[in-house]
């Protein structure tokens, strides 16, 4: 009986080092590492080249892979170029333009999960946005873009309408761009240190100790993305809170171990 594994159906594809392009860049190393361990394929690319127009991996993907990429955060119009950039070396991504925007965007998923997450008003970023939220009489806000809240000390809660302003410029001031346009939320009172983040990989709900409530179970029936994030929070009630979804191809681990990671990967490979 061989010994050789099939060859894989699924190519990992992660940013190298800025200085070095031999080795992948510092926050994904023990990832990379680990992948090539668990005998997935991976390939390098460099990040900066990519913003500049130019793509190439090394070692060259393999014609006819399924794609996986695991690295820095792009636009759904980056990631478009991505994934149309892989296709001229004879593959594809696995998830697609559309797939990723879904998940990576709070308006693409907001209507198929509102009962489970904070409500919700979105706005194009020169809205008025005290009159947006006039009337809901809500005991705060929280202010974000289409992806990120603002994680400075000041952080995005606005306590009156009239600050909700103050936090978008400050969004802008320390991002350099709204994304998308303006999403306040509802403020709710949760429990701290207790958000988890789980993933949905071709319909399953995986979770760092090897399981996942109901929640996630029934987020993953309503999405369609191969691979997206789902964070949740406990409320002050302890019922669990839908906070975030994620294309899991830019969701950092958190607190997964990265073996139990790639153990989830690794029903990816054929």
């Amino acid at each position: 009986m061989s010994d050789v594994r099939p060859a894989p159906s699924t190519q990992l594809l992660f940013p190298c080092d800025p200085l070095n392009r031999r080795v992948a860049d510092e926050a994904y190393a023990e990832e990379f590492d680990a992948a090539r361990a668990a005998g997935f394929a991976c390939s390098l690319f460099s990040f900066e080249d990519f913003e500049a127009g130019q793509f190439k991996t090394q070692p060259a993907l393999c014609g006819g892979v399924k794609v996986l990429y695991r690295g820095w955060m792009l636009t759904p119009d980056s990631y478009a170029r991505l994934h149309d950039a892989t296709a001229e070396h004879g593959c594809a991504m696995a998830t697609s333009p559309t797939q990723y925007r879904h998940c990576h965007y709070l308006p693409e998923w907001y209507a198929l999960c509102k009962e489970f997450t904070p409500e919700t008003v979105i706005v194009a970023r020169d809205a008025d946005f005290a009159a947006a939220v006039d009337g809901r009489n809500w005991p705060a806000y929280f202010v974000k873009d289409y992806v990120k809240s603002l994680t400075t000390q000041r952080g995005s809660v606005a306590a009156t309408p009239q600050e909700i302003a103050d936090v978008v410029g400050l969004i802008e001031t320390y991002r350099g761009a709204v994304e998308g346009g303006v999403c306040i939320r509802k403020f709710e009172q949760l429990q701290a240190d207790s958000e988890e983040r789980y993933f949905v990989l071709h319909g399953q709900a995986h979770g760092r100790d090897g399981s996942a409530p109901e929640l996630v179970h029934e987020i993953a029936r309503r999405i369609e993305s191969p691979f997206f994030s789902v964070d949740v929070v406990a409320s002050s009630r302890g019922e669990l809170r839908l906070i975030e979804l994620g294309d899991g191809q830019v969701s950092d681990r958190k607190q997964w171990p990265v073996g139990r990671f790639m153990a989830m990967l690794d029903g990816t490979q054929g």
